[in-house]
């Protein structure tokens, strides 16, 4: 299947390292999606693999897998080369440090404009210090005309630790669809005197710190026996999790289904939004849980103090500290008035500046100015 520009529209493909479910591939999707309008056309390259994930693209998108192996898999990149010299495209956009190194096998095969995408930390360097990332992105870098953050404290990292320069440097933070993410209807609101639901959306992998989560669960059940766990997703950490449940007696207390895709009725069916990972971008998961007028606990790291107004949507913790967090959820769980008014600001705040409309006209507006470049 051979995809070329056309005179009218522009060919964009996006590599990532893996299109699979998680915050920074919901976020490609939007992005897709929302620019099917637009004189644009769209590619998915997964450098490892692409699974069912990818059925929620609309339209006519293809997706390519390199299938990438572990380690040093220089057969991937020419792979890839022999792709792109295909397909032909005028935008590549990358994701994150593991596609970086793509930007430069693009340059080679002559696509004219390289963007970058920072989404968020990776699990072999949760505080940015790993000094090989830094080399990298710094020589990297010079192959991208521009670089986007999703959070202003990416931005300031960049520019401050790793020193790539401000001007290349485009801050547009992630969106959420406040249609298809509402508060629960009074219908679907529980009858009073249920049990509490703590909910959480993740990828169940170290970074994102699970156990940090089942740990102030088993804590809160000591105090409240009333409170229930839903987590949602799947990764390496997901058996852990339901063993250290079970183990703890509360296997009927908890709900870990894995990956789903009802996603918003899910979140409507939660009183409190717990995210306790170590590291984070802007989280797709904390703005789709606002989106539903739910408060939300988060760790007081990176874009999480971007999103959540200590005690006014919610309640910044430590993080790693399950012992906090546990204290956290309990003031919610005993508090109906509480968990209210911060889930009503919650909604406001993604009203007011984290639509999905703002954050599609902001990567049109990308789009269209490094094509504009090339043209100048």
């Amino acid at each position: 299947m051979t995809i070329e520009s056309s005179s009218n529209t522009s060919l964009i493909v996006h590599i990532v390292f893996r299109f699979d479910y998680g915050g920074l591939e919901n976020g490609v999707v939007n992005i897709i999606n929302g620019l099917s309008d637009a004189p644009f056309r769209h590619v998915v390259i997964a450098l490892t693999e692409a699974t069912d994930f990818a059925d929620r693209l609309q339209g006519e998108v293809a997706v390519y897998s390199i299938g990438k192996r572990p380690g040093k898999d220089f057969g991937a990149y020419i792979r890839l080369y022999r792709l792109l010299r295909q397909l032909r495209p005028d935008i590549v956009h990358t994701r994150n440090i593991g596609t970086l190194d793509c930007a430069f096998v693009a340059f080679l095969a002559g696509v004219p404009i390289r963007i970058h995408g920072e989404h968020g930390w990776d699990v072999f360097d949760p505080d940015g210090t790993n000094k090989k990332y830094r080399y990298m992105r710094r020589v990297l870098h010079r192959f991208v005309q521009r670089i986007v953050t999703v959070s202003q404290d990416l931005e300031r990292w960049l520019i401050d630790v790793v020193g790539l320069p401000q001007k290349k440097i485009r801050h547009i933070c992630n969106g959420v669809n406040t249609e298809r993410f509402q508060p629960a209807q009074e219908s679907e609101q529980a009858t009073e005197g249920r049990d509490v639901v703590i909910g959480s959306v993740t990828r169940f992998s170290a970074i994102k710190n699970p156990l940090n989560l089942v740990e102030a669960f088993i804590s809160l059940r000591q105090s409240d026996n009333s409170a229930r766990l839903i987590m949602i997703g799947d990764g390496e950490l997901h058996q852990k999790a339901r063993q250290r449940l079970s183990d703890a007696g509360l296997e009927g207390a908890s709900w870990l289904p894995g990956s789903r895709e009802d996603i918003p009725q899910q979140l409507r069916s939660m009183d409190i939004f717990v995210l306790g990972s170590l590291r984070e971008g802007i989280s797709n998961t904390v703005l789709e849980a606002m989106a539903s007028g739910l408060p939300v606990i988060a760790s007081d790291t990176g874009g999480n103090r971007e999103l959540v107004y200590d005690n006014v949507n919610g309640v910044l913790v430590t993080p790693g500290d399950s012992y906090l967090l546990s204290k956290a959820i309990l003031a919610y769980v005993q508090d109906p008035d509480l968990r209210l008014r911060h889930g009503l600001a919650s909604r406001d705040r993604v009203m007011s500046g984290f639509s999905i409309e703002r954050m599609i006209n902001e990567y049109r507006s990308l789009y269209e100015d490094t094509l504009g470049m090339r043209r100048a």
